[in-house]
């Protein structure tokens, strides 16, 4: 326990340091959302206490990613800081929305009175409203019966989402882009259309794969901005050379959200090694919204990991590079 507690130590020490450049931070972080998720005890709970301590920080991307990292962690200890932020109405909306997302995540039903509160409140802004029933029907999903009778297929993505996949069946993509685009169905519904459209491009040489990232990428024409950012978070995981063109259509549009913008970099650094793409994001270095261009730092810095052959991402090694995927 002594040399991981030191470990623990001095990773809190970068992820909070903002003198530290925020890629290191990123790389601290992703190091001790591994030992969150994969530690017992005291070594998780101090690994928990770590991140949320980085809610200090100025960093709208920075937090937001503390929030997705303490709902993958599997924790319940997770819960109290992110309601916290969840409940913090000074905070920015990204980072509550991803708070609400992690609560989600856990599967935390002590939170859905909190969750219930957010979603039904008279002026709260819509990205929290969404994201709070998203993860209220998750934990109502995650705690039913229905779930024991669904058989879901295996992911190859070791990320908790949003909401699974559909369970397996003989669904077309043409079916399934039909579900994914219907403003008519619960957003639960739509996003596990989402997640099943996702597993069909995964591996990338599937005969299904072009079709199902082209059926995703009409998402950036639906009307919420948390149904685009899912997207761009799902082009980011897949990582496949498809999607490129509607990522930097999503990057280039000034008029976008932030959050699907910041999304769309962080997607593209994903791709890193694909040609352009690298000079694509250098144009966004000095874009008027400080998130997009702190996530086009992050993203730069994941195009010379993806470029340089490097085993891991984070500061410390992790059982899969699956987990170093950026927060949606």
């Amino acid at each position: 326990m002594g040399d991981s507690k030191a470990t623990v130590q001095s990773l809190r020490e970068s992820l909070v340091s903002e003198s530290t450049a925020l890629p290191l931070r990123f790389r601290a972080l992703f190091s001790l959302k591994h030992m969150a998720r994969h530690s017992d005890g005291a070594e998780s709970q101090a690994a928990i206490d770590a991140i949320a301590a980085g809610f200090s920080s100025p960093s709208a991307l920075l937090k937001h990613e503390l929030a997705y990292c303490l709902g993958q962690s599997g924790n319940l200890e997770a819960a109290k800081p992110l309601r916290a932020v969840l409940s913090d109405v000074h905070e920015d909306a990204m980072c509550r929305h991803e708070a609400a997302e992690a609560l989600g995540a856990l599967g935390d039903a002590d939170s859905l009175q909190l969750l219930k509160e957010f979603r039904d409140k008279e002026g709260e802004e819509v990205v929290i409203k969404e994201t709070c029933e998203l993860a209220i029907d998750r934990i109502e999903w995650e705690n039913s019966e229905a779930r024991k009778q669904e058989k879901l297929r295996q992911s190859d993505f070791a990320s908790i989402d949003p909401a699974p996949s559909m369970p397996e069946s003989s669904q077309t993509v043409e079916e399934l882009e039909k579900t994914l685009m219907d403003t008519s169905a619960p957003l639960f519904l739509r996003y596990r259309a989402m997640f099943a459209l996702r597993d069909l491009a995964s591996p990338p040489d599937l005969p299904t794969a072009v079709p199902a990232v082209h059926a995703l990428a009409k998402g950036f024409a639906d009307s919420s901005a948390l149904f685009r950012h899912e997207i761009a978070f799902v082009f980011g995981q897949l990582s496949h050379p498809a999607s490129i063109p509607a990522l930097t259509a999503a990057l280039s549009d000034t008029k976008e959200a932030s959050m699907v913008r910041h999304e769309a970099a962080e997607a593209l650094g994903s791709l890193g090694e694909e040609e352009g793409v690298e000079d694509i994001l250098k144009r966004f270095l000095n874009d008027k919204e400080k998130v997009v261009r702190e996530s086009v730092i992050v993203a730069l810095d994941m195009v010379d990991y993806e470029q340089s052959g490097q085993a891991e991402y984070a500061l410390i090694p992790e059982s899969a590079k699956a987990e170093t995927t950026a927060a949606a």
